[in-house]
């Protein structure tokens, strides 16, 4: 007599309570695996309040930024410099034409109230993203004539010790540089001395 060795008792067995095991089991797991994945999920997952305010747009009162100084403001994560240019400095911005990639800035990014000598809507203020469009590195700033950064032959403006980029007061780059293209400008407006990055 042959023996049935899944049920050697011969017993009647239920397949539908072994369904209910199966389905109870299967759920138990399911909510674990969710338990264990939730802190991931919440790591990975932006913080809207964060998101929010990093998109938000930044503020500043400009009008106690001394002439030739230059303060810097965080806007999308990226650091905006804003530059009270003086007479002479506006003056000088035309003398750098014959030594810039691009001295109209045609190839530039910027908003139309920027697409102008100056690269601004008020050439007193200038605003413009710190960035090098070379590798992203923060260029630093230099306004003095001759400055050693830049070259003796030139009339101020910004220089990236990473690679070596260099551009003048209106962020737009020399010719010959590893960064391709001008600083690019943000929107902004200006309303008497309250300057907002991020709306136009």
């Amino acid at each position: 007599m042959s023996q049935n060795i899944e049920n050697p008792k011969n017993e009647t067995i239920d397949n539908s309570r072994r369904r209910m095991l199966i389905g109870t089991s299967a759920a138990i797991g399911g909510l674990g695996l969710a338990a264990a994945v939730m802190p991931f999920v919440k790591v990975f997952s932006p913080d809207n309040a964060r998101a929010k305010a990093a998109a938000a747009p930044a503020i500043q009162d400009i009008g106690a930024i001394e002439a030739g100084a230059m303060i810097t403001l965080k806007w999308m994560g990226q650091p905006v410099f804003v530059v009270h240019r003086t007479a002479e400095m506006l003056s000088n911005l035309a003398k750098n034409d014959k030594v810039l990639a691009d001295p109209a800035s045609k190839s530039s990014e910027q908003p139309d109230y920027a697409a102008n000598d100056h690269r601004s809507s008020n050439p007193k203020y200038f605003v413009v993203k710190g960035v090098c469009t070379h590798l992203g590195c923060a260029p630093g700033y230099f306004p003095q004539v001759g400055a050693a950064e830049l070259g003796s032959q030139s009339y101020g403006g910004f220089y990236c010790p990473c690679h070596g980029s260099k551009y003048d007061l209106a962020g737009r780059v020399y010719s010959g540089m590893p960064a391709p293209k001008n600083l690019p400008i943000p929107p902004y407006k200006i309303d008497g001395t309250i300057l907002t990055v991020g709306e136009a």
